[in-house]
C-alpha cells in the first residue's frame, strides 16, 4: 500500500516559484504530479486532472508533458521517501491543485500521465498564481 502526503502550496504572484513536496510511504514502480483546474465558481464542474511529470525512483528516469517542460522540476530523495517538484516562471493559468500520484507496475506507469494507470492519489494541495 502507498501512501502520498502533499505540502508546500500555497499563492504566489506570476514569475515567482514554488516547491512542492510529497511524503512517500510504500514502494510505487513510479510517481509524480498531476493538477487540476477548478471549474468557474457556481458551475460545480472540474477539469480532468492533467498529468505533469513522473519519475522513476529506481532509474531516476523522468517524463514531462508540455506544460511542466522548461518550467518544472521533478526529483526524488529515496533516502528521504520524497518526491518534489519545483515550479519556476508560474504563470495565473498554472493556478490548480497539484496532485502527488503513484503507479504500482510498469504497465500502470506506461499509461501514467494520461491518468488512467494512476494506482494511489493524494489529497492535493493547492497552488493559486496572481497576475
Amino acid at each position: 500500500q502507498v501512501q502520498l502526503v502533499e505540502s508546500g502550496g500555497g499563492s504566489v504572484q506570476a514569475g515567482g516559484s514554488l516547491t512542492l513536496s510529497c511524503a512517500v510511504s510504500g514502494h510505487p514502480y513510479c510517481m509524480g504530479w498531476f493538477r487540476q483546474v477548478q471549474g468557474k465558481e457556481g458551475e460545480g464542474l472540474m477539469e480532468e486532472r492533467e498529468g505533469v511529470a513522473k519519475i522513476y525512483p529506481a532509474s531516476g528516469a523522468i517524463v514531462y508533458r508540455d506544460p511542466a517542460k522548461g518550467r518544472f522540476t521533478v526529483s526524488i530523495d529515496n533516502a528521504a521517501n520524497m518526491l518534489y517538484l519545483q515550479m519556476n516562471s508560474l504563470q495565473p493559468e498554472d493556478t490548480a491543485t497539484y496532485y502527488c500520484a503513484a503507479a504500482a507496475d510498469i504497465k500502470r506507469c506506461g499509461m501514467y500521465l494520461r491518468g488512467v494507470g494512476v494506482d494511489y492519489w493524494g489529497t492535493g494541495t493547492l497552488v493559486t498564481i496572481s497576475s
